[in-house]
């Protein structure tokens, strides 16, 4: 599928359907969705089962991510993290504990409801390296050459224009910062009348790029030192696992870095 924007689908429509899809999944995280979620996805996912557990439900039960951004690399201590399509916070939170209190981590989401709950849950923490601000992946409210790290969870393929989102990223990262995410990959084309299908964009499957297309679409933006993990079986047993089968998808985790 293309890299760019010109793909099928019309961006605005998608972007207002992915909010109304999260929405659901911060308001009612117990409901019925295609995906995993919370503290069995987290397991799922290879998520480190101390840090996990510190955190309290609210924090985790809207979790909806692919794979685990920190599998490839752990931020250092005072590093500052910029969280892409933080959601809840639960990737926000880890990293937080990761950096420490010299470290800072700014989370970033379209949601309201997301936002209100990522929000309350740091007040609760009383955490004071962490911070949550509204806004999209293709426009981050973050300065140039802030972050030492950029993570994300199952959002990137969610963008219809995937070289704006990763050029955006590579704009507030530092010369050396990592982008370290976690997102799909079909190893099955995905066909134009699929790709015209925005379900299947909210699905986590029409959005995504075979590993070959992420490793171009990187190094084309500018990364370097592109590594693509070994696969996760984010679908399995869930209602979307059918869908994922048929097109062989799967969540990776990848790392990559932004030229000194």
């Amino acid at each position: 599928m293309s890299t760019t924007s010109d793909v099928l689908v019309d961006a605005v429509a998608l972007r207002d359907q992915v909010r109304e899809k999260y929405r659901a999944v911060a308001t009612d995280p117990a409901g019925h969705f295609h995906f995993h979620t919370g503290r069995d996805l987290a397991r799922r996912l290879g998520y480190d089962p101390d840090a996990v557990s510190g955190l309290p439900d609210r924090a985790v039960e809207s979790f909806a991510g692919v794979a685990n951004p920190f599998l490839l690399r752990r931020p250092a201590p005072g590093e500052r993290v910029v969280d892409v399509g933080s959601g809840a916070g639960f990737d926000s939170f880890l990293a937080a504990q990761q950096v420490g209190p010299d470290g800072h981590v700014i989370g970033v989401d379209m949601t309201p409801e997301m936002l209100d709950k990522a929000r309350t849950t740091a007040a609760e923490l009383r955490l004071e390296n962490v911070e949550f601000r509204a806004g999209l992946a293709e426009a981050l409210p973050v300065d140039d050459g802030w972050a030492d790290v950029v993570i994300s969870n199952g959002v990137i393929n969610l963008c219809a224009d995937k070289r704006a989102v990763l050029t955006e990223i590579c704009r507030v990262l530092k010369p050396g910062g990592w982008l370290q995410f976690a997102d799909i990959a079909n190893g099955r084309p995905v066909p134009e009348g699929a790709l015209r299908d925005i379900d299947l964009w909210t699905g986590w499957i029409a959005g995504g790029l075979p590993r070959a297309g992420w490793q171009k679409i990187l190094t084309d933006v500018g990364f370097a030192h592109v590594v693509i993990g070994e696969p996760v079986d984010t679908f399995g047993g869930a209602a979307g696992e059918t869908k994922a089968r048929a097109y062989e998808v799967y969540g990776y985790p990848f790392l990559a870095r932004k030229p000194l």
